[in-house]
């Protein structure tokens, strides 16, 4: 059946079954909405179509909004040391060994590795985020650094494929300078509806951040650019505010979490075609371990540098390892740009995929900080004390 209604039923269906799941299991939802758009590709002839495209393309670009809005500016100020070094390793380490090996083992050309290079070595704002909030880290220092750090390595994801393969055009500088006055005055807008038109069940303020979001989303695309930068960098602008109302949050969180980001983790499964990877089992394997073990060389240490002990190291370096909404973009960018072929985009986008299961999986199985534990200690005051000593005195 082709009905909008039938096809609607089908992926929440999806959805909710994956939530259920999720509760019984204790496993993060959107871990398991990927599996079921996975089993609902592979098994029940599930497919997309362009309004569920725009849902759930909506829904990743909302939910890296709320990650940025959800990093308090003072905590980012505070571990801005941390932050910084580890969310540049945790660029550069994967992106760097992940080239040199399409490059000189796999046998693929220049420009293919550099996407390859790019597209595994991000870290998902979209499944950290997603833990973050069902974990109550969310609002905890170590949750808090996270989020800051998996920002510094997107940043550099994205700067990377804009400097190695933007189509530099009028229309980007336009890109580029509406989104620095809409950066500039995005503060004062959000505070002003938050003020004067509080609490409607219009939700005018709510209405007013989606326009902003759709308004840079055409200018985005118009300048080859994807509509999640923007998303991300006015969260952060708005972070402040955010911080005062909390109402807001979690309205726009539930809007995102109950009806738009299963749209976008089933379609992420989507991607994933069984025969595919089984007959690109081998160079899976080698891409998703050296992912892993590029971010563990260069995240873990550092982690244990700036003083996280070892299990929140270890949470820490697995959830940096995750990658979906950038590496399945730079991967798409590659192929519709002709620098890889299917076969290659399909190990990519599997790869990626993966990298956003089995580390986050791993994470939460064994490594999960215990939120509201009775042996709390003392909260970081200062950023002295992350430079000088343990980076958080207090960890959930």
């Amino acid at each position: 059946m082709d009905s909008v209604y039938f096809i609607a039923a089908e992926w929440m269906g999806l959805a909710l079954i994956a939530s259920l799941v999720s509760i019984r299991l204790g496993i993060s939802v959107a871990l398991v909405e990927i599996g079921m758009g996975v089993i609902g590709g592979n098994f029940l002839g599930l497919h997309t179509a362009p309004w569920i495209d725009f849902l759930a393309t909506f829904g990743a670009g909302l939910l890296t909004f709320l990650a940025g809005a959800e990093i308090d500016p003072e905590s980012m100020r505070r571990h801005a040391k941390v932050s910084l070094t580890i969310g540049v390793i945790s660029f550069v380490a994967p992106c760097a060994a992940a080239f040199l090996f399409a490059y000189f083992v796999a046998g693929w050309d220049l420009q293919a590795a550099q996407i390859a290079g790019i597209a595994l070595s991000t870290t998902s704002v979209a499944v950290v985020y997603a833990v973050m909030i069902e974990s109550g880290l969310a609002e905890r220092e170590l949750g808090k650094m996270i989020l800051a750090a998996c920002f510094v390595t997107d940043l550099g994801t994205v700067l990377a494929l804009g400097v190695l393969f933007a189509d530099f055009t009028p229309l980007l500088l336009v890109f580029i300078v509406a989104m620095a006055i809409v950066l500039y005055f995005m503060p004062r807008w959000t505070r002003w509806f938050v003020f004067h038109v509080p609490g409607r069940v219009s939700e005018p303020e709510i209405k007013f951040l989606f326009l902003i979001l759709f308004a840079l989303g055409v200018l985005a695309n118009a300048a080859n650019s994807e509509a999640v930068l923007p998303a991300y960098l006015v969260g952060l602008a708005v972070a402040g505010v955010f911080l005062r109302d909390r109402v807001l949050v979690h309205r726009m969180r539930a809007i995102a979490f109950s009806l738009l980001t299963p749209f976008y983790f089933i379609k992420a499964g989507l991607y994933v075609s069984l025969p595919a990877v089984a007959a690109g089992a081998g160079l899976i394997v080698a891409l998703l371990a050296i992912k892993v073990v590029a971010k563990f060389i260069g995240v873990w240490p550092t982690a244990r540098a700036f003083g996280l002990p070892r299990r929140e190291a270890n949470y820490t370096t697995l959830l940096m390892s995750t990658g979906l909404t950038f590496g399945t973009i730079a991967a798409l960018f590659g192929l519709t740009s002709q620098i890889i072929d299917q076969a290659a985009y399909t190990v990519l986008v599997t790869v990626v995929i993966l990298s956003a299961v089995v580390p986050t999986l791993i994470a939460t199985t064994f490594f999960a900080p215990i939120v509201g534990s009775a042996i709390e200690r003392e909260e970081i005051e200062a950023a002295e004390e992350i430079d000088a000593g343990p980076l958080l005195t207090r960890l959930t």
